[in-house]
């Protein structure tokens, strides 16, 4: 550690006896230039901005602090004049759509009845189309079958009529033989003409 120190004396002695004056340097300054001088009085600007700023937002920021406590204690004032109110509409809301489901459910039970009670109508009309027809072609038959009788029935009595008829007008033949006064006479009989004669 001696040595060590030794040296380092030695070589300051050396330095020292090679430099024999001191020499003192001195920094000249230079003269500032047009932009570091703008610099230089922005720079003090802004930091003056910068502090009135900041006193005039420290007053603003604690008003606003105030606010924000009115604002938040009106919120939960608010809150908690909503929240029931909330509730009450949450519970309406479920009401409102049970029914409407109820209504939906009842409105398809009444759109099924109708349809079921449209097909037996349309059922029942056909059967009583089927039944109409059934008695028009029956009145067919009773029709013909009438006209046929009455058909009949007049021809019958034409015929009987026609047969009267004839039987008068021989009998008329046979009672003009007889002469008056002799025996088996007989006063003849009025000749009684046919009905279409007399209507004719």
């Amino acid at each position: 550690m001696s040595a060590w120190l030794t040296t380092g004396s030695s070589w300051l002695l050396q330095a020292a006896a090679a430099l024999p004056d001191t020499i003192v340097t001195k920094q000249v300054a230079v003269e500032p230039g047009l932009f570091a001088k703008i610099t230089t009085y922005a720079s003090g600007l802004i930091s003056i901005a910068l502090l009135v700023l900041t006193v005039a937002l420290v007053p603003a920021a604690w008003n606003f602090r105030k606010s924000y406590g009115k604002i938040s204690d009106m919120l939960d004032k608010i809150y908690g004049d909503i929240n029931p109110i909330m509730r009450h509409a949450s519970a309406i809301a479920d009401n409102v759509n049970y029914v409407t489901t109820s209504l939906r459910v009842d409105v398809q039970k009444v759109s099924q009845t109708v349809a079921s009670a449209n097909q037996r109508l349309m059922s029942s009309v056909e059967l009583a189309e089927d039944r109409i027809k059934e008695l028009n072609a029956l009145l067919a038959v009773v029709q013909e079958e009438a006209e046929s009788a009455f058909v009949s029935t007049a021809s019958t009595l034409r015929g009987v009529r026609t047969g009267i008829h004839e039987a008068f007008e021989k009998e008329e033949s046979v009672d003009a033989r007889y002469i008056e006064g002799e025996p088996g006479w007989e006063k003849p009989r009025p000749r009684v003409r046919p009905r279409d004669e007399q209507l004719g």
